[in-house]
């Protein structure tokens, strides 16, 4: 936990913390709220007294809620001398978690070099003790240190978090056994330990959760009641419930433990020499030695010599392996995430290693983080612990619950009343009264609308679509917006070279469709060599982009062999990371070129650069090749053809992907192994465009049409040029051929100007003298907003009063970093938007996690860097997923519905029979509640979804008026049904009179517990069809084969045992015998007439007429951000402010509300 200042303890002269009475220490990463506690003895005997009278229904109460247990036994603290700590994490959720301590060597710590002792001098020295102990606690895997400096537990990681590429290379020598052993108390062991708990505790923990501490209660109050048939199968059940629960926790557990713990020996540097350690034992500042076979990598790591070749499909989902160079020395701070192409990171297979090593073989790294601080580790925390899903459904579930348990507390007051006047003995009346809450109140109603999302999950596994949040599936129900990367997602992955153009001061030459035709030159040259392609095995491997790039020309890859002399030797004695050949055959005269450093491709700098000398070492160019506008503002200006920005726009409105090439020579007294990026890419000379065709995928105008028609919004997120996506965006659909185009332009602050935003025309047809209004009605259909990634980090940072209206008109994001991916994403969010995201897994990781529906389309039966998985390479799985989660939705919703229905039944069936002093027999429960809501709870969700999805989304709130409406109106009819049976028995000619003087089961057969059971039985089967919805979200009940059989099955059962039950069943169920088939048959009509009008008031329900109870209140606004905003767009004719140029400050232009 990083503190900030303003929740830090203020450390008085003395050296100690303040004596406040509770320390409450924010971070503004992990945004966690800790307290400190320490244990009262007095009060810890206290709450063992209270545990044994209470026969441990203290201790269980502690189990539910932990945070009451620490303030019944503990006082509040300093943090500075707590045993306990509260954390409070970011979804607001309370842990326990105990300080432990860990005593360190006397001068130990001066170890930790200048920057470290600081720190530590005083910090881990307490109260002055003679002994020095280090205190930490660990919480979901990360080990948090107190720092009596800062007043506050941090994470371990900020002892490291300031290092230098400079402080990096120091650790090269290696670091002694003493600073190693040390570090290692201090970051603790370089394990994912995903703890795998025995049976016995794992039995523990799931006895105790409330849904079975409830069923062991309603168990033991059924037999003590005497429903021992009833109680023992509702017992098997939940042994076995509890069995397979066991078994697939610990089986998953395994599995994770299994995938995250990773063990080897690996090879590094002591000032000692070098050794073989187990990598269990590394710690940040480790120098490891890499070899040239590679390794399963067991850490975060910064390359500092070599290169090496990296599967990262593990992480990120994207097959193509990475080629890692050596980071560039410096005092700028390091950081994994910036720095990813030099960073090695943990659980990635490093297929090969070369040049950094004696040989000309392996590689040399320096450990930056280990455990669950790793990338891997990361990833492992969040599969462990999850954040909740903040979905209502979800949350509405919990508070019906509670609505149903307020209905069982009336029910128990007038069973209780109903009993006392039947002068019925205490423990019966006691017994009998809690027994309607076990009936009211589904314990298995959270277990049960689970049923829908498992069969959808199980349908999307079967089209290649994998899930690892099958929660998840309901939220994608409710997707509203659908954000799509270009390369790869909506294009092709693979590009063709459609042309070269050069260009220098005097403009530019003709289009050459075929770079082989080249003259030599540097052109010819960059394009051969400007690239981190490799090879492996002898084949070229690398950037499909690039890949296409060399092969155009002809040229041959060829890399060093062995300790590589040779080709050093050849080139001049410069350490040579590969060669590039120019074709034996033809009249080519280019010479070769061999690569000395590199400087690989980074989102965030939309550039990659080399360097390369020719045979004999000179001379020495660098060339760089990256966005057009990038490359440009690296060139000198006068270099840069006058027709660029024109060209550039015809290339990127045809929709070419457009990269530029420039070049320097290097003067001969530079050290090529030293220089750094910053040297390399400036005072370029502009040399011309590369232009690659990337076809857009034939599924995804359909798919964005599909989307369209049910009112889903797309958005394009790119890191390519904004014409380009401009382009791919009208051939897809999402911007129509009638549609205007607008530019948003903001600039950020600068010494020179202040803030400014403009909105301009694509076609640049717009004038001043003309409005907005007649600019966007020029369109048949509206307008859309393009923006790029330069003005929308602008428009966050000075205008966030409009980025809420640009968001809701931008279609096309270009030049997007993955930073900024997922700033859209979470600023979609707070205008209330469920947003899904579809992109390729590499540079979308952050984006796809934070979407509400996050798909990665990837090879990958299931990645960790999205909750969903496609191995279908377009976006055809997007509406597929969609529907699914509709489906899924609707069918939670039925089930929901059901199992409240069901109890609501139960319930009406037994205060009626309490009433007349009778009640439903054991077998009775039984039938009810295994063959016939059991098997119907089952395979009610089993119904596919629809083929087409429909413009409006289904509900996602439980406690709407629809649903409430509906579930009192069926409870009134359910109620009249019941008793309608009942009175027609009671006025039957054959009709007599209970045993008064008796209660209960003691009074079965009877004729009124035989009708209440007749009605009931058929109300459970016929509700199941009222409430399963069909159309426009899911299919009709009749595809549902398997229900539609059962519902059969059991409607005949149900006929039979009303009409022939026979004397079999009669004894069995304790029926009575009833001779009149009229009456019988009367019963039937009653149930059939109960169903049909229940039928009839749901179809009106659907149809809206519980509307009318909203016209009472008056029309309101939409709870959603997005849907205000909406409206006040539609009716504001000044918006968006055609050539006005806006500051900061400037309010000309009206606020919407």
């Amino acid at each position: 936990m990083d503190p900030q200042p303003s929740g830090s303890t203020v450390v008085p002269p003395s050296g100690l913390p303040s004596p406040c009475h509770q320390d409450r220490v924010p971070s503004p990463d992990s945004q966690m709220d800790v307290q400190g506690y320490k244990w009262v003895r007095w009060r810890v005997w206290l709450c063992h007294l209270a545990t044994v009278l209470s026969l441990g229904l203290l201790l269980i109460v502690f189990h539910w809620r932990p945070r009451l247990g620490v303030r019944a036994r503990c006082s509040s603290c300093p943090l500075a001398v707590a045993h306990i700590l509260l954390v409070k994490d970011i979804c607001g959720q309370h842990h326990v978690v105990e300080v432990l301590t860990e005593e360190m060597e006397d001068g130990s710590l001066e170890l930790l070099g200048d920057v470290d002792v600081a720190e530590w001098r005083d910090t881990v020295q307490l109260y002055k003790e003679e002994k020095t102990l280090l205190r930490y606690y660990l919480f979901e895997g990360l080990r948090y240190i107190w720092l009596d400096k800062k007043g506050a537990f941090c994470r371990v990681s900020v002892l490291s978090e300031d290092w230098t590429s400079k402080d990096l290379y120091g650790f090269q020598k290696g670091l002694s056994h003493q600073e190693q052993c040390l570090r290692r108390r201090i970051y603790g062991p370089n394990l994912i330990d995903v703890p795998v708990k025995p049976y016995l505790k794992l039995l523990f923990e799931e006895i105790l959760n409330p849904f079975y501490v409830f069923q062991l209660f309603s168990i033991t109050l059924w037999l003590i009641d005497e429903y021992y048939f009833y109680a023992i199968c509702i017992l098997i059940l939940s042994v076995l419930s509890i069995s397979v629960s066991l078994y697939e926790t610990r089986k998953q557990s395994v599995i994770l433990h299994n995938m995250a713990q990773l063990v080897t020996t690996v090879t590094v540097r002591r000032s000692s020499g070098e050794e073989y350690v187990n990598s269990a034992e590394l710690v940040p500042g480790d120098c490891i030695i890499i070899p040239l076979e590679g390794l399963l990598l067991p850490c975060d790591a910064a390359l500092l010599a070599g290169e090496c070749l990296v599967n990262e499909s593990m992480l990120t989902g994207e097959s193509v392996p990475v080629l890692k160079t050596p980071l560039p020395g410096g005092e700028e701070k390091y950081n994994s995430e910036t720095e990813r192409r030099h960073t090695l990171f943990c659980g990635t297979q490093l297929i090969q290693a070369k040049g950094g090593g004696p040989g000309g073989g392996g590689a040399v790294a320096v450990v930056t983080s280990t455990g669950f601080f790793t990338a891997k580790g990361n990833l492992v925390s969040s599969i462990m612990y999850p954040q909740p899903i903040n979905f209502r459904f979800y949350q509405d579930t919990i508070k019906f619950l509670l609505i149903l348990g307020f209905v069982a507390f009336i029910g128990t007051i007038y069973n209780f009343v109903i009993l006392f006047r039947a002068n019925v003995t205490w423990l019966q009346l006691v017994i009998r009264s809690l027994d309607v809450v076990t009936i009211a109140v589904p314990a298995a109603l959270p277990a049960a609308i689970t049923t829908g999302t498992i069969y959808a999950q199980q349908r999307l596994k079967k089209v290649g679509v994998f899930c690892i949040s099958p929660p998840r599936i309901n939220v994608c129900g409710k997707v509203s917006l659908f954000c799509f990367d270009k390369t790869g997602t909506l294009t092709e992955e693979g590009l063709d070279v459609w042309g070269v153009m050069e260009g220098g001061p005097t403009g530019f030459s003709e289009l050459v469709p075929e770079p082989r035709s080249l003259a030599p030159g540097p052109m010819l040259s960059g394009l051969a060599c400007c690239h981190t392609v490799t090879l492996l095995r002898g084949q070229p491997i690398g950037d499909p982009l690039e890949l296409k790039m060399f092969e155009s020309t002809d040229w041959t890859h060829h890399e060093p062999e062995g300790d590589g002399e040779v080709l050093d030797a050849e080139f001049g004695g410069h350490k040579v990371l590969a060669v590039m050949r120019p074709p034996a055959q033809g009249t080519s005269k280019s010479e070769a070129v061999a690569i000395v450093r590199r400087f690989p491709f980074s989102s965030a700098l939309q550039r990659m650069s080399v360097v390369s000398v020719a045979p004999g070492g000179e001379p020495a160019l660098a060339f760089i090749k990256g966005s057009p506008e990038m490359v440009a503002s690296l060139c000198q200006e006068e270099t840069v053809p006058a027709q660029f920005s024109s060209k550039l726009r015809t290339f990127s409105s045809e929709g070419l992907r457009v990269l530029a090439l420039a070049y320097k020579p290097l003067n001969e007294n530079t050290d090529l192994r030293t220089i750094k990026r910053e040297e390399v890419e400036k005072d370029m000379q502009f040399m011309g465009f590369l232009m690659m065709k990337n076809l857009v995928k034939p599924e995804s105008a359909s798919v964005i049409n599909m989307l369209k028609l049910a009112n889903l919004r797309s958005v394009m997120v790119t890191g390519d040029n904004i014409l380009t996506a401009i382009n791919v965006a009208r051939t897809c659909g999402m911007v129509g051929i009638n549609e205007n185009v607008i530019f948003v332009n903001a600039t950020p602050h600068t010494t020179r100007s202040m803030p400014t935003l403009k909105f301009k025309m694509q076609d640049e047809v717009a004038t001043a003298a003309e409005s907005s209004t007649e600019i966007i009605t020029a369109g048949a259909c509206g307008y859309h907003f393009a923006i790029n990634g330069k003005s929308f980090a602008a428009l966050c940072d000075h205008f966030p009063e409009y980025l809420p209206k640009v968001l809701m008109r931008a279609t096309v994001y270009a030049r997007m970093t993955p930073d900024q991916k997922t700033q859209l994403v979470k600023e979609l969010q707070k205008l209330n938007y469920r947003v899904g995201m579809c992109g390729d897994g590499a540079n979308d990781c952050g984006a796809l996690r934070a979407a509400d529906a996050g798909v990665s389309l990837s090879e990958a039966e299931a990645s960790i860097a999205s909750p969903f998985t496609s191995k279908t390479e377009n976006i055809s799985c997007v509406p597929l997923l969609i529907r699914e989660g509709r489906c899924s939705l609707v069918t939670s919703f039925s089930l929901f519905r059901f199992m409240a229905l069901y109890s609501l039944i139960q319930f009406c069936s037994v205060l009626i029979l309490n009433t007349i002093k009778t009640s439903l027999g054991d077998l009775q429960f039984l039938f009810f509640d295994i063959f016939l809501v059991t098997l119907l709870a089952v395979v009610m969700g089993k119904g596919g979804p629809s083929e087409q999805l429909h413009p409006r989304r289904p509900a996602a709130s439980l406690l709407a008026l629809p649903v409430l409406g509906s579930l009192l109106i069926h409870t009134c009819l359910i109620i009249l049904g019941q008793l309608a049976a009942l009175f027609i028995t009671t006025s039957q000619d054959w009709y007599s009179p209970l045993n008064s003087t008796v209660f209960g089961v003691a009074n079965l057969p009877n004729a009124e517990d035989t009708s209440v059971f007749a009605l009931s039985g058929f109300q459970y089967i016929l509700m199941t069809v009222v409430v399963t919805k069909g159309y426009p979200h899911k299919k009709p009940l009749y595809y549902n084969v398997t229900f539609l059989c059962l519902l059969i099955l059991l409607f005949s059962l149900m006929t039979w045992l009303v009409l022939y039950p026979g004397p079999f069943a009669c004894r069995i169920l304790k029926l009575y015998n009833i001779s009149d088939m009229n009456y019988k048959m009367l019963l039937v009509a009653v149930a059939a007439l109960n169903f049909l009008v229940c039928f009839v008031v749901e179809v009106l329900i659907d149809l809206g007429i519980l509307n009318c109870f909203r016209l009472l209140r008056g029309r309101r606004q939409s709870k959603k951000e997005y849907k205000r905003l909406h409206a006040s767009l539609s009716v504001s004719p000044s918006w968006p402010p055609l050539g006005q140029t806006l500051l900061p400050s400037d309010h000309t232009v009206i606020h919407l509300s």
